[in-house]
Formats: structure tokens, sequence, C-alpha cells
């Protein structure tokens, strides 16, 4: 399954141009200042990939920062990878939150790090000249195999590992693309010894929405793909399998900044962030968002930070 800020969406030169102008979140701003500059001395642009959980994460930062005195111009929203990537190399951002398996592959296509530990040395030497990614969050997104309480507990199944000793035919529910994926029905096999004859794989086209929790629900499928802080795991009991063998690569939540504004006192601000923030934290905070409650990402940053005294 590819992960969504990993979608990449095709965008012309006019779109860069105009992302100073049409991004920030303040809709009272006029024209940003152009590819390079900044608004004004000590600012710093803080920006996000286009999906919720991403702008929460930047707003952490930002407020973080605001609240050691910092002047943040925020945009939010801005685009999948391929654009932010290239907002940051133009100027037009300083600071984005990136997902550190992800960015790497981005970076380095034929990359074979799994562990967190090779993720993030492998990162380190492929960030572009002039950035930095800073100390990875414990929090992770990524894909993450699940199934319900009933099934874990009748099968005795908490782990990936387990897997190998299901007897029965293991239905896995996933996107199409799932079914190529190194971390597919092919990893179960080959890293896990699930025997290939015994796993049935059904496509289901919703990137771990609706269509594949209630697959999992009503026993079409015994395990499902399904992202990490997706609300849904929680509010249903399902159980996140452990992958002890690293099948799937490590996506752990990293601020990546540009070396022009990232002073020691920056650093130790955005690394405190980082350090608080746990994968039960985006599962709450995409709730909120998610849920009944539609909190803004801003709203959400302000409780998160004030709840662990960041700020």
């Amino acid at each position: 399954m590819t992960r969504r800020p990993v979608r990449l969406l095709a965008a012309g030169a006019a779109m860069l141009l105009a992302l100073a102008g049409c991004a920030t979140s303040n809709p009272t701003a006029g024209s940003s200042p152009a590819a390079g500059s900044s608004a004004a001395a000590g600012t710093i642009k803080v920006g996000s990939a286009n999906f919720p959980e991403s702008e929460i994460i930047a707003e952490a930062y930002a407020q973080a920062l605001e609240a050691k005195g910092v002047t943040v111009e925020r945009h939010m929203q801005i685009g999948a990878r391929d654009i932010y990537i290239a907002a940051l190399k133009d100027g037009s951002v300083d600071l984005v939150p990136e997902y550190t398996g992800n960015l790497l592959q981005y970076l380095d296509p034929k990359t074979t790090a799994k562990t967190p530990e090779e993720v993030n040395a492998a990162l380190a030497k492929a960030s572009p000249q002039g950035f930095t990614t800073l100390t990875p969050a414990p929090a992770e997104d990524k894909d993450s195999y699940n199934v319900t309480k009933q099934f874990s507990d009748q099968n005795g199944i908490t782990s990936l590992a387990d897997l190998s000793k299901f007897q029965g035919q293991l239905k896995v529910g996933g996107n199409p693309e799932l079914a190529q994926r190194p971390y597919g029905p092919k990893g179960l096999t080959d890293v896990y010894g699930v025997p290939a004859g015994k796993i049935t794989f059904t496509a289901i086209s919703d990137a771990g929405g609706p269509l594949t929790v209630k697959a999992l629900k009503d026993g079409s499928v015994d395990m499902a793909d399904i992202y990490s802080t997706t609300p849904a795991i929680t509010d249903n009991g399902f159980v996140t399998l452990s992958d002890p063998k690293n099948m799937i690569m490590s996506q752990n939540v990293v601020p990546m900044i540009s070396d022009k504004v990232a002073s020691a006192d920056v650093k130790k601000t955005l690394d405190s962030v980082s350090a608080a923030l746990t994968t039960n934290d985006l599962l709450a905070m995409n709730a909120r968002n998610q849920g009944s409650e539609k909190a803004s990402p801003a709203k959400i940053a302000g409780d998160w930070l004030k709840e662990k005294k960041l700020v």
C-alpha cells in the first residue's frame, strides 16, 4: 500500500510559483516572499503535506517555535512529497514534517534499510545538501496488519510471526497494489513462513478505509492492512500485529528543516516535540479531527502541546 503522502501529483511550474501566495493559512495575508527570501529576519516558514495528520504535526512544530519567540509563517496543505520537497529546495518553506522510511525511499529508491536504526542512518546520508532531518519521534504512521480481537484470542495471534502456526486459509485484505508489495503476501511467505498456498488475497480499493474495516469486522478477511494511526483501529478494538522482523519499513515522524534556519535553539525545540510524540498520540489526534468533534489541526496541536507541557 502506498502511503498517503507518497502519492505523486503532477504539478507545473505555475503551481510552484503560486505556492507561497496560495498556501498560507492566513486568508488576509498578501503576497508571500519570493522563493529563497524570508518574510522577516528570523522567520521560519512551516509547511505540511496535503492531509490532516501532516498539518497537525506541522502545527505542533509551529506553535512550539512560536512559544519560544520564533516568528512562524504557515504554508499548510501544500501537496504531495514532490511538491513540498521542491518548495523546500526553492526556499518557499523551511520546515516540513516527514516520515523516515517514505522520505528515504523517495531520496534513495534502491535503499535496503528496514529497521529504524538502518533507516535513520541511511536518511542522514541521503538528505539533500543544505537540509537536515532531526531526531525522529517514537510516533509512526505506516502500513500495519490488523485482526479482530476475537481472531487474535481464538488463534493466539498477536504477531506476524504467529501466523505460520495458523491452520486455516488466511484471508488477507488490502489495497490492490499490496499484492505486489514486498510486505504483502509474498513477504508473509518469505519473511514469516506462511505457506503461499494458504494465503488468499482480497483487493479492497479504499486505502484501509471504511470498506476495509467492514471486511475485517464481518469476517470477509481475517487480516487487513490499515495505516497504523487510523482511528478505526482503536474504535473497533482491532489488534495490530507486531512485526518483529521489520518486514514493513519504519516510518517515524521526523522534521526536515533547512540548515539556514536550523539554529541550536530551533533544533532543541523541534526535538522536544518529536520526543514527546507517540503513535497513540497520532491516533487520538486523528480521531479528534476525523470524528464528530472535527477539531482543527491548530486546536488539536495546541491542546497536545499544553498536555505535554511543551508550551
